[in-house]
């Protein structure tokens, strides 16, 4: 990386800056596959996801981070 490029923000191994190109069509894409779904559906539909995703990942440490930091929020939200 040259000195002159943009720095990620990048706490540990998880990437926290945006990588997507077109976000807002992921997030559509995201609610459209819950539509129709029971909350049942729903719950196990984003189980599978995220095993999928994990899977693609492949960086224990990042995907440790990350649930950490979901729940982090979870609490700070006081959800």
């Amino acid at each position: 990386m040259s000195d002159d490029a943009p720095s990620a923000v990048v706490t540990g191994a998880l990437r926290r800056t945006l990588n997507l190109a077109r976000p807002d069509e992921v997030y559509n894409a995201i609610v459209e596959a819950h539509k129709d779904l029971t909350d049942e559906q729903c719950r196990a539909f984003d189980a599978r996801l995220i095993l999928l995703l994990a899977n693609h990942v492949g960086d224990e440490a990042a995907i440790h981070e990350a649930l950490a930091a979901a729940r982090q929020s979870l609490e700070e939200e006081g959800t």
